[in-house]
């Protein structure tokens, strides 16, 4: 089984992918700033590294063979936090990730990218050569990073890409700022969903687990198949008040719907999930309703619990203000 080097392995994607790598019998390394904390479950075959991207080198990738590249500060808003910062890491962080991968003799390079890239307009089923029209410097970063990590594909180096949809369903490091789990976690806890933006706006939607599956099933096929290509990877498009009619159908609970008559969300994009599956032959399984149903049987059960944690542009302003106060404070080097 080839060893498996995972960036930003404590996240919402990085914690279930690394458990289904190991499952399936891989080593994995995983590389982290850790953050939210360590949710990873301790392993035989799992290596810790606690390390930034921007400092990585290729002696963390010495007998490497493949790089699942996921560290990011993650979605639109959280990207609007710190514009240069998000760039810094999002884009020229993994950069640095892939050219000392591809300098220590990793074979594969596969990118976590997103289909937020794809932005607005009336376009529909768009394909992964369709014209993008990015919004937010998040979804710019990712564009960047596709195409520079493309760049250094050759002969010994495949690169691939995967344009994830808005993922949802549990995770060991779980995030209740996503559509469908925030949606499930509002009706739990108030029996209330609140649709802003409008709600006619379109969304692909995946859930955790496939986005796993799609990783896996891109480092299983051949080089031709994907080398320089890039991937939708979803399980379908749906508006945003579909998706709260949904919750509202399928939870055993009562929820009222309400739509804000606030500005309309401008990210709007439904996208074809046809070439994951032609070129890898692979395609998502599990359906929104499932998803819903998951989140709350574990919200229900005390499996998972919103904390401040669990919203990342409101940790990551946290973390950002901590280090606001503690600088303010030092002199010389001391706090205390």
């Amino acid at each position: 089984m080839p060893k498996v080097l995972v960036t930003g392995a404590g996240g919402y994607i990085g914690s279930v992918l690394c458990q289904v790598l190991l499952d399936e019998g891989h080593a994995v390394v995983a590389l982290d700033r850790f953050f939210f904390g360590d949710t990873l479950a301790e392993h035989d075959g799992l290596t810790r590294l606690t390390r930034d991207i921007r400092d990585v080198g290729p002696g963390d990738f010495e007998g490497v063979d493949a790089v699942f590249d996921l560290a990011a500060l993650s979605n639109d808003p959280t990207g609007d936090l710190d514009p240069a910062l998000t760039r810094a890491i999002n884009h020229e962080g993994r950069v640095r990730v892939a050219t000392a991968a591809k300098e220590a003799g990793v074979g594969r390079y596969i990118l976590s990218s997103s289909c937020s890239i794809y932005g607005t307009g009336a376009r529909r089923n768009l394909r992964e050569d369709a014209p993008i029209q990015p919004l937010t410097v998040y979804a710019k970063s990712n564009h960047a990073a596709e195409q520079d990590t493309r760049a250094l594909a050759d002969d010994d180096f495949v690169v691939t890409a995967l344009r994830n949809g808005t993922v949802f369903g549990v995770s060991p490091r779980m995030r209740f700022d996503l559509v469908i789990n925030i949606m499930t976690l509002h009706a739990f806890e108030r029996g209330r969903i609140l649709v802003t933006g409008g709600g006619r706006q379109w969304r692909p939607l995946v859930h955790v687990a496939d986005v796993a599956q799609a990783f896996l099933a891109t480092l299983a096929a051949p080089p031709e198949q994907v080398q320089r290509e890039v991937f939708n990877v979803g399980c379908g498009n749906f508006r945003v008040r579909t998706v709260a009619s949904i919750v509202r159908e399928v939870l055993p609970i009562p929820v009222t719907v309400e739509v804000a008559p606030d500005d309309a969300d401008k990210r709007d994009y439904s996208v074809s999930f046809d070439k994951l599956e032609t070129h890898v032959g692979f395609r998502a399984e599990r359906s929104v309703e499932e998803g819903i149903r998951e989140v709350y049987d574990a919200l229900k059960f005390g499996d998972v619990e919103a904390s401040p944690r669990t919203s990342t542009v409101g940790w990551y302003r946290r973390l950002l203000e901590a280090k606001a106060l503690v600088d303010a404070l030092v002199i010389d080097g001391r706090l205390l």
